[in-house]
Parts: C-alpha cells; structure tokens; sequence
C-alpha cells in the first residue's frame, strides 16, 4: 500500500476515510465539489490496485455513480465509505468482509445470502447489478474461530431492511435551559416527504412549514400496568406544527422487518393529558412506521409483549465502545443498546462528562433479542466487569444504561473483541482494536492539557473545526457558554472565523472551558484531534 502523506486542509477541502479489507484504511482528502469517478482517481493515486477501473464506491449502502458530486451524497468530514473491488474472470480477490451492506443500484437490490458455514472456501461471492463481487474469508480467521460458529457479514437478515431515501434536512438544535432540554427546529422549504438528518425522524407536507420537536422518555408517560404490556420500539417524539399542513409522519422504530415478526402487535401511541390512546400504523416499513392524516402530541411506536415471543422479537442494534481518557492502562465502555438515536445520545453525554473518547466501531450483523444474553469475550486476556453478559432490553434514556467495563493491562498489540449469543454459542458481533484506536497510557500521560492543546493548535484549529452547531450545544449544555455568547460566535460570516471567537472565548473563559472543549472535540472529532496530537 502506497505511503499517505500527511495534507493541508483549506476551508473549502475536508478528509473522509475509505475502507477495504486487503489494503485497510485511506484517508483521502475532498471537497464537495469532486465527483466520485475524482475521488475514485484520488484513491487510486494512493494504491494502484484500487480503483477507479477495478470496483465501486458504497454510501448509505447505494452504490455511488460517477458522475454525481460529494454534494449530491451529503458527503460530511471524517464520513466513512467502502470501496469494493469488482473481479472480472478471477484473480484476486478485493473487497470487504465487514461491509454489512446490500448493494443498492437503480432502485432495485440483489442478496446473495449464503447459507453453507465458511470452510475450505478462502472466498465467498455474491452478485450486484448481475456483476461478481468477492468476499474474502482469510485462512487464519476460519481456523481461529471455527470452533465459535462463526457467521458470515454475508447472512445479516438486516440486509433486507432498505432504508427510503428520502431528502434530508438539518435542525436548528435549541436548548431549553429551564427544562434542560434539547429542542429541533426544522424547516421544510415546499411539499414533499423529508428527513430530519438527526432525528431519522421523516414528515409529508403539503406545503412549506417549520416544525419543533424533542425526545421525551417512555419511562416518565407509561404506567407500569403499559410497561407489563408494551415494549417501546422506537424514540418517544414530542412534536409541535400548525394543523393540517402535515399529511403524513415517519416515526422511526428499529425493530427487523426481514425476520417473521408479527406486524399486528405494532401501535402507535399518543400522550394527551397524561391519558394514552393508541392508533394502528398506516403501513409499517423498515425503519419507520407510517402514520397518515396524524394528530401531534408525544408520539412513538410500541410493540405490545406476548409472553410467547419475547425472545423471538428481532432488534436492529448499535453496540458503543468509550475508552475512558483519565482511568490507568486502557479501560473500556461497552454498551449494548437497540439503535435508539436518544439512547445513544445519552449515553454520548454521560461518557463527554466522563472524559471518555468513542471509539465508532460497526454494529451486530444480525438482529438481537430483547429478553436474550449476549456474552462479551476477547482473542487476548482482558479483566470484564462486573461480568461478560450484558442482557439487551430497552432502557429510557433518562435511566442508567447496562455496560461491561473492559479493563486491558497491555495494549501494544491488536486485540479481537467479540459477542456471543448464549443461546447458541453463535458470534453476533466482532470487531478489532488496534494501536490507532486507543490513546495508550504512556502517550495520554505525555500529551497536553486541553488548555494547552487549544493554544498550541489554534491555527489549525481554525481552518479545521467540524460540527460547530454540536459543539456549541454541548458547550451550552456543560454550561460554559450562554445563548448570546453562541449567537456571537454564530453572528461571523465565515466558518474559520466563527471557530476563531469560539476558540478566543474559551480562553477568556479559563482552563476549565478549554479543557471541556477539548473533551467534546475529542468525542465529536477523534480523527482531527488524534491527528493533531501527532505533532504535541
């Protein structure tokens, strides 16, 4: 693989990461502007072996075309994308065990499940666009892990579960400082269905409207009798809209529709006045369920409980790993959660008051089971506690969510992390830690303080700062900025500029501020602040 050399960011220019299985991970730098046949050239520039001749670039799991732009695809800084290499009559084989994607191409998608367990096969194949694609299964990963059951990425029902494209728009984000609570604003420029990029949250509209809404907790409206018979299978929306404009809303749920589940036992429920009413779906779609002509009020789907299928219920699910930055050697969070975005955002701002870093890994291949254990195990002796199971159930984001605590005495090599379904003995999830994903002990003690960070890399702070809008909600969240302090740094007529006051204000602010920004860009951006890090 050829060697990356390191690239200076303009205002106008951003990295993204590109992964392959054979030829790792390329971080390629792009502007909005490129189309993909450039950024296929810009990849090949780095290893010939890749394309633009020889594969594909997926997205969101769509097959990206050449001659649409970044723009076109909502390319965003640090976004990750695949590159799967196309085989035509044999060779060697390039692509990506890990993908867990359908291939998506002119509206319509092909599966390739493959049923048979890997064995003396080194490659596994499936079909795109009446094209071969090959997944390659490494010898030592067969005969390691042989004795486990281990399943193809290739037999992920979840594959099944296309998301709609739909056009996306992002919110004005709010605070509540009384009620200490996070409030969306979405404006919606003309009829049609679009998308909250936050939320998932989706609404059709007859004409041009803004809408308000916020997540709410299932815990705080549903009487333990309901709880005795109602699982919650999505977020709780509390939404507000002036009647009549909204024809349609898309509440999203995260239970798997490709598995034999029994659509009836899905409902909507409505909150007015403390008293619950619940409604049928219109239609029920992967991802989402479909509400038409609706009525606002606190809104979110319920899956009634039937003591008989509990355990058969299919959840699509996220599984989070935190290294905690100020905890000796290397010690881990890793939670199990159903892909619930106001769980896992809880979850985000407890681990930020932590000072703990994500470490993004990809989720289970297949879905989970509410009511089922799941058992946390390593290639490598590592300490879990308070013990290896996680049970996986739904939990409000306002409760304390179940985690096992890894603790890694000597990280100098890679380790293998896996989840094993204890019903079966069948591994659900794995993914591998290496010496890029951890701040190992010995380079935490010897880097800066966040105050000292900010003044050491202010320059390229401020050419090179993301997600100021998330940055300056957590900031106001932790209280170290107020609202008209955020409207000044908003008020600038550049980008660089705006990440300039801001970076001045936490200054003025004193050490504590500097350090808190430094927490949350370590959460927000760990690819910028690792890079940076490199030259403390």
């Amino acid at each position: 693989m050829a060697e990356q050399q390191p690239e200076t960011e303009s205002p106008g220019n951003f990295c993204i990461f590109i992964k392959t299985l054979t030829r790792g991970t390329f971080k390629v730098q792009v502007s909005l502007d490129d189309t993909v046949q450039d950024l296929k050239v810009k990849l090949n520039a780095q290893d010939a072996s890749l394309v633009p001749d020889g594969g594909r670039l997926i997205y969101r799991q769509s097959v990206m075309e050449d001659h649409l732009t970044l723009r076109d695809y909502g390319i965003t800084p640090n976004c990750i994308l695949y590159c799967l290499q196309r085989l035509r009559g044999g060779g060697a084989a390039i692509g990506d065990l890990t993908l867990g994607l359908p291939i998506r191409q002119q509206g319509a998608t092909t599966y390739k499940r493959l049923t048979d367990k890997v064995s003396g096969s080194a490659e596994q194949a499936s079909t795109a666009g009446g094209e071969k694609y090959y997944f390659p299964v490494p010898s030592a990963m067969q005969q390691s892990h042989h004795s486990m059951n281990l399943v193809s990425p290739l037999q992920r029902n979840c594959w099944q579960c296309r998301k709609e494209n739909l056009p996306e728009v992002k919110p004005e984000i709010t605070q509540d400082f009384l009620k200490y609570r996070t409030e969306y604003r979405a404006h919606l420029p003309g009829a049609g269905v679009f998308q909250c990029s936050i939320t998932g949250l989706s609404f059709k509209v007859k004409s041009e409207v803004t809408i308000t809404y916020r997540y709410a907790t299932w815990t705080r409206h549903l009487s333990k009798a309901d709880q005795e018979m109602w699982v919650p299978a999505g977020p709780l929306f509390h939404i507000k809209v002036q009647p009549g404009v909204v024809q349609a809303v898309h509440l999203p749920h995260f239970i798997c529709l490709a598995e034999e589940v029994d659509t009836s036992l899905c409902s909507i429920a409505h909150f007015k006045s403390g008293q619950m009413t619940l409604e049928k779906p219109t239609r029920l779609v992967a991802y989402s369920a479909v509400l038409e002509n609706p009525s606002f009020s606190l809104l979110g789907v319920l899956w009634r409980k039937l003591r008989s299928t509990l355990n058969s219920l299919p959840v699509h699910s996220l599984v989070l790993i935190f290294q905690q930055l100020s905890a000796a050697n290397t010690t881990l969070h890793l939670y199990l959660i159903p892909d619930d975005n106001s769980v896992k955002k809880a979850i985000e701002k407890q681990e930020i008051d932590w000072h703990s870093k994500l470490i993004p890994k990809p989720p289970p291949f297949k879905p989970l089971y509410f009511g089922c254990n799941y058992q946390v195990t390593s290639t490598k002796s590592v300490e879990i506690m308070p013990e290896a199971q996680l049970p996986f159930c739904y939990k409000s984001p306002k409760e304390q969510q179940l985690f096992v605590e890894i603790y890694i005495s000597n990280m100098a090599e890679g380790i293998g992390l896996f989840m094993i379904d204890t019903r079966n003995d069948t591994v659900v999830w794995r993914t591998s830690l290496r010496s890029g994903d951890i701040i190992l002990p010995d380079c935490a003690s010897k880097s800066l303080s966040g105050a000292a960070f900010m003044k050491k890399h202010k320059t390229k702070l401020c050419s090179r700062m993301t997600q100021l809008s998330t940055i300056l909600l957590h900031l106001r969240e932790s209280n170290v900025i107020n609202s008209d302090e955020e409207e000044e740094v908003q008020r600038q007529d550049t980008s660089q500029r705006r990440n300039k006051v801001l970076l001045e204000l936490a200054e003025k602010k004193g050490l504590e501020a500097q350090e808190q920004l430094y927490q949350i860009l370590q959460n927000k951006d760990p690819f910028l602040i690792a890079d940076l890090e490199k030259y403390s």
